[in-house]
């Protein structure tokens, strides 16, 4: 465990290290997020608009759920972990370049920004695929430049963001069964 741990921080450093002021507005508005809620209300009002805004209703209900299941098992591996943030390991904090004006809380695995970005991807993805074969993957592009966005800035390790990623999807699936099963049971 500790080479795993060891090789996520030189990962970490060599990504980390890559940053240039010139690209830093990209990756602060890639992780504000609003960006996030901007793209998902919009897919939201276009999914009320095409299908029945009863439908869109329980979609924003199961949205929201979706978000505080993932955000509340991000906390509480957060919490039950205990790994530190890269700006606040004390073996490296003097050189990660840290793009926002504070750090964040003191724990950093695994990551809420990419545990919500790829839940909300694969499940928005699988319920607009039948309508745009091609929104799941833009989607999960998304995702993925919201999550790496935190290693730019220098708020999270590489496998923070790969296990978010990776628990965030299978919520993201979780959620679209239970959407199917809510489509059939009250929405047809």
């Amino acid at each position: 465990m500790e080479i795993l741990l060891s090789w996520d921080k030189a990962l970490f450093l060599w990504l980390n290290g890559m940053g240039s002021e010139t690209y830093d507005w990209f990756w602060m508005l890639m992780t504000n997020r609003g960006s996030n809620i901007g793209l998902y209300f919009f897919l939201w009002i276009f999914y009320g608009f095409k299908y029945s805004w009863k439908a869109a209703a329980y979609l924003l209900v199961l949205t929201g759920l979706l978000i505080l299941c993932t955000d509340q098992l991000t906390n509480l591996f957060k919490v039950q972990v205990g790994r530190l943030r890269p700006c606040y390991d004390e073996e490296i904090k003097s050189i990660v370049r840290l793009v926002k004006p504070n750090c964040g809380s003191r724990f950093s695995f695994f990551s809420g920004h990419a545990s919500n970005s790829f839940a909300l991807a694969v499940f928005f993805g699988l319920i607009f695929k039948p309508l745009l074969n091609w929104l799941p993957y833009i989607l999960l592009f998304i995702a993925f430049l919201i999550a790496y966005s935190r290693v730019y800035i220098g708020v999270h390790f590489p496998l923070d963001i790969f296990v978010g990623a990776i628990v965030g999807s299978l919520i993201g699936v979780l959620f679209f069964r239970l959407w199917k099963i809510i489509k059939l049971r009250f929405l047809n």
